[in-house]
Order: C-alpha cells, then sequence, then structure tokens
C-alpha cells in the first residue's frame, strides 16, 4: 500500500522540485541583473559643450587623490578638504600591481581598499572618475604593471599582443565588475561618472606601429562592451576612436590642447599639473598657483567644462613603490601637501576660482561663445544667452610685464599682468587669477620633545659575500634577479693574477671599471671596501671606476646592485635592463682582463635581514643585534624604540646624518631615502620622510632603518611633527575684493552685503587661536610668508591695528585700505601703490 502510494506522488514531487528548483534559478538571476544592471535614464552622457549627468550639465572641478599614496585613516579628511576647497569630483588610477601582486591572487584591504575610497567620495556627495590603465606610469613602480607580467611567455607590454590583452581583459573585468556589484557606477546612482583606459599611449605608440593602432581600437572595445553607463577617456590621445572622447594632459591645455576630434565631444582637461615630481638630486620645484589659475580660466573660457588637478593631494610612496629614483614625498606642493594639510594660498586661491566659474555656469553651459581681441596683449571671451541677461567673460591680459586696459560693453577695465578677471554678468569683476586674496601658510616642522629620548640603537650588519656559487657567464639582469622582491642582488666572482699582471707600468695601480645600466652599485674587493656609485632619472647609466691593489693568485670581487624603483614609461617596457653590464681591470702587465664573459657570475638576492623579516617586531630575535658603537659599516641595520610624537598632528621622521637606504616603523613601510644624493643646492632633495599616525601606537614604537652607507649618525635622526601654524596675508590696496562677496539670484550677480570692500582675512587651523603678530606692514613690504621684510613705506601703526583685529582670535578680517592705516591721514610715500603683509602666529590655549 505504501508503495503503491509513493508511486502515485513521486512524478509530483519530482515535478514541484524541479518547479521550484527553476524559480529560485530563476529569481537568483533576475536578482543577479537587477543588482549589476545599469539604468539607460541614468546613464552619463555627452555632447560638444560638457558631460550630462542625470540630465543636467556640470561644470567639473576634479583632483587626483591617489588612495595607496595615504591611508585609510587619513582619507576622510583628506576627501573633506577637496570638497571645502570647491572640487565636485575626485579623480584616481587603479593600481594593478596593488591589487594584484601575484598572478590570480587579488587584494583589496587597508591602502587597497578601493571601493572604501570611492564610497567615502561618494558619501560626500562627489564624482569619480575611475583611470584603469592596465598602464598608468604615475611615478608608480612599473607604471602600476604587476612583475609578474613580464615573465609571461611571449609578452609584449602595450600593443596588439594575445599574452598582454588576455592579462589586460580579466584585471580589467575584475576591477569593473567589482565597482558593478557595489553600485558605484553614476547608471547605477553611484558617484562613478567617467573612465580611462591607458594613458597617454600616444608617447609610445609610434613604436608599435600598426599593431600599437589596433590595441587602443582593442581597449576602447574592451571597456565600451561592458555597457557600463559612462563616457571613457583616453588622455593625450588626438585620434581616440569613437565614442572615446580624448582629452588633454599638461599645464596650459587652453592653448596646447587641439580640441575634442569630433564636435559631440566635449574638452575634458584630465592632468592639470600642479607642480613638477621630484626625484633624488632634484632642487625644490613649485608652480604658483596664479599660472594655475590662470591656465584653468583660459580652458573654461575656450568651451572647457572639466578640469583635473593632478595631483590634488600627492601623498607618500609608501615602502617601494615609488618608480626609479622618484622621492618617496610625491606632489607635496600640490594644494593639500604630503601630510593633507592646506597649502595656501595655493588651495584658497584656486577655491576662489571654482566660485568665481561656478557664478558664470549657466552661461558657460548654455550661452553663445564670442571672442573679441582688441590688442596683440589683451582678448575678450564671454558668453551670451540670447534673449537673456545670461552672461559672463573673461577678460585676459598676456603681458608677462605690465597691466593693460580693456574696454567692455562701455566699461574700461584694468587687468594686471598675465592674468584673467572673470565677469560673470559681464559687468561685474569678482575675481583675478594674479591677485591673491585668499591667506597664505609657512609649514613648520617642530622637533618633539617627547619622540626624541635618548635613542638606544642597536645593530646588525649583513656579511658581504666573497663567492656564490653560481654558473653565470654574464652577471644577470637587475629587474630579472631581484623580481621585484627587494632592491638588492649580489654579483660575485673570482679571478687569478699572475706575478706579470701585477708588473708596475707607468701610470700607477691597475683600475677596476665597472659600467652600469643603473641604478646604484656597492663594490668590494677581497673584502675591501671600494666605494659607491649610481645614476640618476635623467641619466641612469653610470661608471664605477678605483684604482685597486690586486694580490698574487685568486681575488674575489663582489658588487651589490641597488634598484630605486622600476622605470614607469616608455615603450618596450618588459625589455628594460638595468644593472652591471661591463666588468673589467685596466693597467695589468698582461693587458686589459675583461671579467664580464670570461668568469662565473654567482648570484644571491637581498639581504639576509630582509628574507629573516627583522624590520618587524616579531623577526627582531632571529639575527644578534650589537650595542651601537658609533661607527658602523654598509649594509647595517639600525633598531630603537621611540614614544609618538605629542598631539595628534602629522609625524615625520628627518633623517639628518643618514646615507641611503629604508624605513620602517612598527613593520610599516615609509619608503626609500637617499640623503647623500645632493641637489645643486648641497641639499638632499628630501629630508622629512611621513610617518602615518596609524602607524604609531602611543608608547615603545620599533624604528628599524637598513643603511647602505657606512660611517653614517643615527643619533642626528629626529622626529618632528608638522603644522601650518604661520598664517599670512599679502595683499595689494587696488586687488578685487573676495569672490565671496557675490552670489547668483535670478540669473544676476548680487552682492551678498551691502558694503563691498576688500579684506585680509586670517584664519588658524583647528581649535588654534591667534597668539602673536608676528610682522604686519601697510605700505610696500618685501618677501613672503614666513620671511617678510620692511621695504621704504610703512605705516608705523600696521602692527598695532592687526592685533587689535586679530589677537585671541581664531579667524579674522582687516580692511585693507588707507583709512585703517594712515589713521592720522597722513601718507608719508602717496605715489607708492600700498600692499598689506601680516605674519601672525596660531597656537592653543594652555587650557585646550
Amino acid at each position: 500500500m505504501r508503495i503503491h502510494s509513493s508511486d502515485h506522488s513521486w512524478p509530483l514531487l519530482a515535478i514541484l522540485v524541479i518547479l521550484l528548483s527553476i524559480s529560485g534559478a530563476l529569481s537568483s538571476d533576475d536578482k543577479e541583473k537587477k543588482t549589476k544592471s545599469v539604468d539607460k535614464k541614468k546613464e552619463v552622457t555627452y555632447d560638444g559643450t560638457s558631460l550630462i549627468i542625470n540630465g543636467n550639465r556640470e561644470l567639473l572641478y576634479s583632483g587626483s587623490i591617489h588612495y595607496p599614496r595615504s591611508t585609510p585613516e587619513m582619507w576622510p579628511n583628506i576627501i573633506k578638504r577637496a570638497k571645502q576647497g570647491g572640487l565636485n569630483t575626485i579623480q584616481t588610477y587603479v593600481f594593478w600591481n596593488v591589487h594584484e601582486p601575484e598572478q590570480g591572487k587579488f587584494n583589496f584591504s587597508g591602502r587597497a581598499d578601493l571601493v572604501k575610497f570611492i564610497k567615502l567620495i561618494e558619501k560626500n556627495g562627489m564624482y569619480v572618475t575611475l583611470r584603469l590603465g592596465p598602464f598608468i606610469q604615475a611615478e608608480w613602480t612599473h607604471g602600476g604593471l604587476p612583475y609578474w607580467l613580464r615573465e609571461v611567455p611571449g609578452i609584449f607590454f602595450r600593443t596588439d599582443n594575445t599574452p598582454f590583452k588576455e592579462h589586460t581583459e580579466r584585471y580589467v573585468k575584475v576591477i569593473l565588475d567589482k565597482m558593478k556589484e557595489e553600485k558605484l557606477f553614476a547608471s547605477q546612482g553611484g558617484p562613478i561618472i567617467l573612465g580611462q583606459i591607458e594613458n597617454e599611449y600616444s608617447a609610445v605608440q609610434r613604436a608599435y606601429k600598426e599593431d600599437g593602432l589596433n590595441y587602443i581600437k582593442w581597449a576602447s572595445k574592451l571597456v565600451h562592451s561592458m555597457d557600463l553607463g559612462i563616457p571613457w577617456v583616453m588622455c593625450k590621445q588626438n585620434d581616440a576612436p569613437d565614442p572615446m572622447i580624448n582629452a588633454c594632459n599638461g599645464r596650459h591645455c587652453g592653448d596646447t590642447f587641439p580640441g575634442p576630434n569630433k564636435e559631440n565631444k566635449p574638452s575634458l582637461w584630465t592632468e592639470n599639473w600642479t607642480t613638477q615630481f621630484r626625484v633624488f638630486g632634484d632642487p625644490p620645484a613649485q608652480r604658483s598657483v596664479e599660472d594655475i589659475a590662470y591656465s584653468v580660466a583660459r580652458f573654461f573660457s575656450k568651451n572647457g567644462t572639466h578640469v583635473n588637478y593632478y595631483m590634488y593631494h600627492g601623498g607618500t610612496n609608501f615602502g617601494r613603490t615609488s618608480a626609479h629614483y622618484v622621492t618617496t614625498r610625491y606632489y607635496d606642493d600640490a594644494p593639500l601637501d604630503e601630510y593633507g594639510l592646506e597649502r595656501e594660498p595655493k588651495y584658497g586661491h584656486l577655491k576662489h576660482l571654482h566660485n568665481a566659474l561656478n557664478l558664470c555656469k549657466k552661461a558657460l553651459l548654455w550661452g553663445q561663445p564670442r571672442v573679441e581681441k582688441p590688442s596683440n596683449e589683451t582678448e575678450i571671451r564671454y558668453y551670451e544667452q540670447p534673449g537673456t541677461k545670461v552672461c559672463a567673460a573673461f577678460l585676459a591680459n598676456n603681458n608677462t610685464e605690465s597691466a593693460e586696459k580693456i574696454k567692455f560693453k562701455g566699461k574700461e577695465y584694468i587687468i594686471p599682468h598675465r592674468s584673467i578677471s572673470i565677469l560673470p554678468d559681464c559687468k561685474t569683476v569678482v575675481y583675478n587669477t594674479g591677485e591673491i586674496i585668499s591667506h597664505h601658510t609657512s609649514r613648520n616642522f617642530m622637533k618633539s620633545k617627547k619622540a626624541n629620548k635618548n635613542f638606544d640603537f642597536k645593530v646588525f650588519t649583513e656579511t658581504v659575500p666573497s663567492k656564490i656559487k653560481g654558473d653565470s657567464y654574464i652577471p644577470v639582469e637587475l629587474y630579472g634577479l631581484t623580481k621585484d622582491e627587494t632592491d638588492y642582488g649580489w654579483y660575485t666572482t673570482s679571478f687569478k693574477i699572475d706575478d706579470n699582471d701585477l708588473s708596475k707600468k707607468k701610470g700607477g695601480k691597475p683600475t677596476l671599471r665597472i659600467a652600469s645600466l643603473g641604478h646604484a652599485l656597492h663594490v668590494w674587493l677581497n673584502g675591501e671596501y671600494l666605494g659607491n656609485g649610481h645614476g640618476s632619472h635623467e641619466e641612469k647609466s653610470f661608471v664605477f671606476q678605483k684604482p685597486i691593489s690586486l694580490k698574487e693568485g685568486e681575488n674575489h670581487l663582489t658588487m651589490l646592485g641597488v634598484l630605486t624603483g622600476f622605470p614607469d614609461s616608455g615603450s618596450y617596457m618588459e625589455h628594460r635592463y638595468t644593472g652591471p653590464r661591463s666588468v673589467s681591470i685596466l693597467g695589468l702587465g698582461s693587458g686589459p682582463l675583461d671579467l664580464t664573459e670570461e668568469n662565473k657570475w654567482g648570484n644571491k638576492v637581498g639581504m639576509e635581514g630582509e628574507k629573516l623579516g627583522i624590520h618587524a617586531e616579531e623577526g627582531l630575535k632571529k639575527v644578534k643585534w650589537q650595542k651601537f658603537s658609533g661607527k658602523e659599516p654598509g649594509l647595517t641595520w639600525y633598531q630603537t624604540y621611540f614614544d609618538a610624537p605629542e598631539s595628534q598632528s602629522a609625524a615625520a621622521i628627518r633623517m639628518n646624518g643618514m646615507g641611503k637606504g629604508l624605513i620602517w616603523v612598527n613593520g610599516e613601510g615609509v619608503g626609500r631615502y637617499w640623503m647623500s644624493f645632493l641637489s645643486p643646492l648641497g641639499q638632499p632633495t628630501q629630508i622629512e620622510y611621513h610617518i602615518p599616525r596609524s602607524f604609531l601606537k602611543p608608547k615603545k614604537n620599533l624604528l628599524v632603518i637598513f643603511e647602505e652607507e657606512p660611517n653614517v649618525k643615527p643619533e642626528l635622526i629626529d622626529f618632528v611633527i608638522i603644522n601650518r601654524d604661520t598664517v599670512c596675508s599679502h595683499i595689494g590696496e587696488n586687488y578685487t575684493p573676495s569672490v565671496r562677496h557675490w552670489t547668483r539670484k535670478n540669473d544676476q550677480v548680487q552682492a551678498i552685503t551691502d558694503d563691498v570692500h576688500l579684506t585680509a582675512s586670517l584664519k588658524c587651523s583647528g581649535t588654534k587661536k591667534i597668539s602673536a603678530v608676528e610682522f604686519a606692514s601697510f605700505g610696500n613690504p618685501n618677501g613672503t610668508c614666513g620671511n617678510f621684510t620692511l621695504g621704504t613705506c610703512n605705516a608705523p601703526v600696521s602692527k598695532k591695528v592687526v592685533e587689535k583685529y586679530c589677537l585671541g582670535k581664531a579667524e579674522c578680517v582687516i580692511p585693507v585700505n588707507k583709512s585703517t592705516f594712515q589713521q592720522d591721514k597722513k601718507d608719508s610715500c602717496p605715489k607708492v601703490e600700498k600692499k598689506l603683509a601680516v605674519q601672525v602666529k596660531c597656537g592653543r590655549d594652555k587650557k585646550n
């Protein structure tokens, strides 16, 4: 009976199970499609004017901030300050070698947490531009390409090469699928409005000929085939295939950019370089904010609707992540400095520029462009919307030496030398690119009282090998030897010398000559250190040459090849070579001895300390440390403990007394230092090295240094805290009042207050207040913030007036006019056009 019943119910049960399975599968598929689908109504589109987001045209002010170059703990404040600086978009590269350091093993944690970074930007109500690579350059080691890619059989980077395209497609889909799963594209309601594939490819395209063109077409099809609902750009790629937008990189894209390659594409500026990155051996470099502001105003006056500042915050190349010779500090002269602090006046002057451009928004996006050329040195560009009062004008003076008068719509304007005045109603000047109203700051490195307490250095010195087993007939190429796992590779060889070789010749001792393709080299002969040599970013190759003493019989030569990062640019990067290439001894009795191809070479990768992990707490006990004697050989590890510097201000270590090497704090890689490579000014390119607060504990922080050079002085190292508590103002009496006085209402530019006048504003950071007025002069003072001096003209009451307005306040506003500073109504220098220079010190009350 039960069997009979079972026979009848089984088919029904089976059908029910199948139906439920199908239903479940369908609902699962529908759910996945719903999660991953894009909303066509939310797609970001474009035309010849601008990007169109959610149906609206936008003026986009973007800044490059790279997530691996700061810590997750720093991201919220950096992004917040970027928004407060008037940005509405953040641009970042995606770093392939950060996310896939080993083939098939992806990392999205810590400084590699791209999703977290983008969601923080979204939380601040900002857009994102995602520059996918696969190659990014960015002064990042290997241009962002993972090392293992070099060892893929038959591979050629960045060309129509099957292995490269296969790995690139897999990587691109991993990243973009992850963004899609997290609903981060604008078409899904997320913040990503624009993507970039490849990077400045035109610089190498000719090297690959037809294969280069095919590769660009393939890359474009790859990203567009994923149908993500956003436009894509290629920078510095004038022949970018449709529908790809070609974009500009450079300092003056308003003049150098030939424009979009189709009329239906907008003018986008993907990199406006805010300064110049530094390499070891460089002197300091700056780009003035007046020049940046001029370039942006010029671009927007010529149909531009998107600018990106590269970099807005440069940050730090932690560990061994910088490209060859590039400093650990990156783009420190950006609007937000390495530590995330506002670099004034660059930050404030650009913020005011964004305010002024926003007042012009309707005219720029919907008006008809007009151009007038009153003279060879002047130009008027303006936008009018016919039948309305909407109008915005840009009055440009290209004379680099003197002001020029421009007559526009019946009114005369004086435009300072090489500057642009912005008139958002074609009548009222609200901003001039050459007149800085925002305050200035000077950065201070204050020696920590808490962290610099009697360092007890202990040392461990590496053993220099004299003979390593090996059967290579030439020195092995250094990139391939180290595989980006270390900066160091050993080379040893032995050779015999007989009495005939040692017979004295005119000219003295024999000479060892080593020709290297880079980057640096240390040399020993029979255990004696002979010295070191190095190349530079511009000329990587160098020759080490030194007279030597040889012994009869077997001699042992040891070389340590040193990398400073992998290359980050150029064609055929997978075939780039470095390290010692030619070794010979000159001046022997029997003639030159070529050791390069006539001897067997032994090789060894890295330092013992690296392999044992002695840079971190858990590895310390694996070697025997000795007390620091005061004079140590090269290749020595130094370790000590220190307490975290006081306050929560940014912290750094100054590497005074040291030569070249690597720094770790609590096992975290701070970066490469190179104090012995001096600039033409006789100073190291970088002295202070950033230690993020998230690396630190309150007490007993482990500092480990690997030093390549002998006889350094670690006792001169100190820890500093960084502030911008020196605040200044430097304003001319005839400058245009701040753009903050103006707003747009009912298509008209209106003053926020009845009394629009010129003022100098000073503001302390955080809870600090102005504790001292260090300098004040209304007249013709000289200098810049941090080193003002009196000129030949000065109002005697200047300091007293400023103290009245500012002392004890967190921020103050000082009227800039003669009546404020010439209270006796006497002008001792009436023919002098006056400027106000003020310098104050900010600090905390003792109770705070």
